[in-house]
């Protein structure tokens, strides 16, 4: 008769070893959750930074000078780069620094680091604008070496000196058929521009600059970019028209192409 030998019994883990055994592993995972995570937030800013630098930027309107093709309120995109390629055409609508003296002095009172700063985050991913009350946005009406001229007979903007019909964007107070109450004659500076608001009557544009350093023209370098889109409110989303048409028949200035 032979007796069975039973294998040595192997040595039970400690209840301190089971612990640590399943706490690393969890501990390790949340670890590289959030490095992950981290990660995905540094990108994103990182792009955001690209895109509002090179391409694309958010402004909202915080007056009524572009009724009633833009209303107070609206949130649109500006378009960066294609104007650094192919310049800008009479009829776009453009978004611009403040040349001098355009709008008046800031009266709101400072707001808490952390108010800017989270709207400074915001901002990066195109959810803000804070520095829409800085800029303006008005329509391009005469290029550098342009002749801008009102009004003619009928009360229409003559660019070199042919007339243009402004009726499908300009808007009028009833009653009035002119395209500005105040009449100029200018010629457009190299690397500048002439610009007029939509809402003609409510607009403090290049008509009622003349008086700044810059005789109310806008420096090209002033300028961010094309507006082309408003994305809100959404019932008011879609493409902004820059009623290139209503200039097609306009010549070049006199001595030169036009600028782009």
């Amino acid at each position: 008769m032979t007796t069975e030998k039973s294998a040595p019994a192997e040595p039970s883990p400690t209840a301190g070893t089971e612990v640590a055994a399943t706490v690393q592993p969890r501990r390790r995972g949340w670890l590289v959750f959030l490095r992950d995570v981290l990660v995905i937030i540094v990108i994103a800013v990182l792009v955001s930074l690209v895109v509002k630098t090179f391409l694309v930027r958010s402004f909202y309107i915080p007056s009524g000078s572009m009724e009633d093709t833009l209303l107070i309120k609206d949130r649109i995109l500006v378009d960066e780069i294609t104007p650094r390629f192919g310049g800008y055409d009479r009829g776009d609508i453009v978004v611009f620094r403040d040349p001098g003296g355009w709008l008046p002095p800031s009266t709101e009172p400072a707001r808490p680091p952390v108010v800017e700063a989270f709207e400074w985050v915001l901002s990066l991913v195109g959810l803000a604008a804070p520095d829409s009350d800085d800029h303006l946005v008005k329509r391009v009406i005469g290029l550098p070496g342009d002749h801008v001229v009102c009004c003619n007979a009928i009360g229409q903007i003559t660019v070199n000196d042919v007339p243009i019909d402004e009726t499908g964007y300009v808007k009028f107070p009833p009653g009035e058929t002119a395209a500005s109450a105040d009449a100029f004659d200018v010629t457009v500076p190299d690397g500048k521009l002439w610009v007029l608001g939509d809402n003609r009557y409510r607009s403090k544009d290049s008509r009622y600059n003349t008086d700044q350093p810059g005789k109310g023209f806008v420096p090209i370098d002033n300028v961010v970019g094309r507006a082309f889109l408003v994305t809100w409110p959404f019932d008011r989303f879609g493409l902004l028209d820059f009623h290139h048409d209503v200039f097609a028949g306009v010549p070049a200035p006199e001595g030169g192409d036009d600028a782009r």
